[in-house]
């Protein structure tokens, strides 16, 4: 290895018995204490391999001793162990025969990010979304009971972090109301990203902090009752009602229990007997059970173990080369490189250039960066802007809102649709909200965006960073959907800026527009580099912006879509062809008359988007064409985009190229629509 880092690190790393563990089926037979050292080794190996390529790295150091019980326990995959949200789960591949290709987690064509069903049979589900395994486990067990495939043992493993989402409390609402016999697994850290938020955090909290709460409620009713000097007979003579009070107090696990889901907590989390006698227990009930265990994020490594909340907040995910000989790169004694690492997860660390290099002095600023200065000072401008994130704080950019302008912030937990339904709200009272929320999360609330927000038409701003190809995270976190999923909707204003600069134009647009809601989307990463305004200024809705006059070929770019025609068309004019280079900078309201002109003075209209063809930016273009101009001379139409296909993980560029949404790619697929070959002489 190079670039500073030292070969002892992952090359000549121990782990003496996690060697010998081909599968779940080596676990068996073990004692606690080499379960233990098992877990230790996983955790180790996570640390170093991790360390050194990034990934999420801090939940999956608080899950080893339960990924390594659960499998002791249960034969997976005949027995179904649910992770929720698959970056706490590279223990359970380790476990799982995918040791030895640890390192290439989150690379192309390695391992992926999350669980996948199309890499492992133990992988039951995939998820890449929170708040989702509690549901898919009922699904499953409710099938097993009914005689569809193979019985077994059914376990949803799902943090604190993700009982902030709605689904979550419907799936625990069907499983106490069935009575499906499954356990689940609360992982209960106190963080998901970010350290989690609302009265369940609160809850949770004073479950860990307080011993007396790690009671089960018919010990407390059994106690209860037998309060001396009378006391208890009358407690029985106060009806249910009463008693759940006193139960609530002395036993909140009541809060499950009162959904007849049977509880058991606080159990240490990384204490493999305390861990397996429980799940013993819980596995034998024949009802659902919920086991509340603690657990510590980045349990194992000292910044995140002992860095407090803003420790574990730092370690969720680290950067390539982060760590070495188990400790933070940057305390290394003679480092002679600084480490600039590549990292495509949510972190709020982890937006960073996409070469692994130092980068210039000037480098171009982030996306987000900019969106989240702009944001701020057009909350300074105008009090009615609130900012909403949805757990999402740091990767979206609002955790300055929320340093510099705290009012004027709120954080709704993992839950998308409450962040969209509170907009809603905001914006009936006359307020400006803006959901800033990842492409990929916002399709989790559709049913908010049709029937809250674009149906009254209000005046509600979405902000979507992760815009097109996110990179590492993979088919999960594309943001490759928006486009297609907003432009059907009445009243809404879509559209996306070609760089830095006009971002900042286009979010000032849309908080001054008052006729309904605005979805503004962008790419994740590092920006384009050009000059930023002084102001910012708002553009016409509906007009987009002719860049570079040509003939014959027309490449219309929307959003990211733009800097890949001006690539083509630098290719293409060094073959002999000079083609005229637009900006639609709006999907919806298209710019009629550009689009009329293109398609009538040019022989080619080749349109760009980084969002699938279907329903998308090409496909509105293609219809305004076909209406406008029928019977009447104009050229052909080329849509270029993403494929009608789920894109896999990799770095951007890899992904752009595989797919064909390059400069190059696009000058190629233009000299082959006019019969050209790949040069004009």
């Amino acid at each position: 290895m190079d670039n500073g880092t030292d070969q002892s690190q992952t090359r000549t790393a121990s782990y003496p018995m996690l060697d010998g563990i081909d599968g779940p089926a080596d676990l068996k037979g073990l004692s606690d204490e080499q379960l233990q050292q098992v877990s230790q080794e996983v955790r180790e190996m996570i640390i170093d391999t991790i360390g050194e390529i990034g990934g999420h790295f801090g939940a999956n150091l608080g899950t080893c001793e339960l990924a390594v019980v659960l499998h002791s326990l249960l034969d997976s995959p005949r027995d179904k162990i649910l992770w929720d949200v698959g970056h706490q789960s590279y223990p359970h591949k380790v476990l799982t025969g995918r040791r030895d290709r640890l390192a290439s987690i989150r690379q192309y064509e390695g391992l992926a990010p999350f669980c996948s069903i199309f890499e492992s049979e133990h992988d039951i589900m995939g998820a890449g979304h929170a708040s989702t395994s509690i549901g898919y486990g009922v699904g499953l067990k409710e099938a097993m009971l009914h005689g569809i495939g193979e019985d077994g043992k059914v376990v949803a493993v799902i943090g604190d972090g993700a009982l902030t989402g709605g689904v979550a409390y419907e799936a625990l609402h069907l499983a106490g109301g069935l009575q499906t016999p499954m356990v689940i697994v609360l992982n209960d850290n106190g963080m998901s990203i970010s350290p989690n938020v609302g009265a369940m955090s609160s809850l949770f909290n004073r479950m860990r902090l307080n011993s007396r709460w790690h009671r089960r409620r018919e010990a407390t009713e059994d106690r209860l009752t037998r309060l001396p000097f009378g006391l208890g007979r009358k407690i029985g003579r106060l009806g249910p009602e009463i008693k759940s009070a006193f139960k609530a107090y002395w036993a909140p696990g009541l809060f499950f229990e009162e959904l007849d889901l049977a509880y058991v907590g606080v159990i240490d989390g990384h204490d493999v007997h305390q861990l397996k006698r429980a799940l013993i227990e819980a596995l034998e009930a024949d009802r659902p059970v919920v086991v509340h265990i603690n657990t510590v994020k980045g349990k194992g490594f000292e910044p995140a173990e002992e860095g407090g909340l803003e420790g574990m907040e730092k370690w969720h995910a680290a950067k390539p080369r982060s760590i070495v000989d188990r400790r933070p790169a940057e305390e290394r004694k003679g480092q002679e490189k600084p480490l600039v690492g590549v990292q495509e997860s949510d972190s709020p660390e982890s937006i960073a250039p996409e070469k692994l290099e130092v980068p210039p002095p000037v480098a171009p600023r982030q996306y987000t960066e900019v969106f989240a200065e702009a944001l701020v000072e057009e909350a300074r401008r105008d009090k009615r802007v609130m900012g909403i994130t949805a757990a999402m704080a740091g990767g979206t950019g609002l955790d300055r809102l929320q340093r510099e302008l705290p009012e004027q912030y709120i954080d709704v937990g993992i839950a998308e649709q409450e962040a969209v339904l509170y907009a809603s709200g905001l914006a009936i009272q006359g307020a400006k909200p803006v959901c800033a929320i990842y492409s990929t999360f916002l399709q989790r609330a559709f049913d908010q965006l049709v029937h809250d927000v674009s149906l009254q038409s209000l005046n509600v701003v979405f902000a979507m960073d992760r815009a097109g190809l996110v990179g590492d995270d993979g088919p999960t976190h594309h943001g490759v959907f928006d486009l297609s999923y907003f432009l059907p909707l009445p009243n809404m204003v879509v559209m996306a800026p070609r760089d830095e600069a006009m971002l900042v134009h286009m979010l000032r647009t849309s908080l001054l527009h008052d006729a309904g809601p605005v979805a503004l989307r962008y790419p994740r990463g590092v920006a384009e580099g050009v000059p930023m305004p002084e102001a910012p200024e708002p553009i016409d809705i509906g007009r987009g912006e002719l860049l570079l006059p040509g003939d014959r070929v027309a490449l219309l770019g929307y959003g990211y879509g733009v800097q890949v025609a001006l690539r083509a068309a630098e290719d293409l004019r060094g073959k002999g062809i000079e083609p005229t280079v637009a900006d639609a900078r709006f999907a919806k309201p298209l710019d009629a008359e550009l689009i009329d002109s293109l398609a009538s003075e040019h022989e080619l209209v080749v349109t760009l988007e980084e969002n699938v063809l279907p329903g998308g930016f090409g496909a509105a273009v293609l219809d305004r064409v076909e209406d406008s101009l029928a019977g009447k001379s104009r050229g052909r139409v080329v849509r270029i985009g993403l494929p009608d296909r789920f894109v896999t993980h990799g770095k951007p560029d890899l992904l752009r190229s595989e797919v064909g949404f390059t400069g190059d790619a696009v000058a190629a697929r233009v000299l082959s629509e006019l019969g050209l070959g790949k040069t004009v002489t």
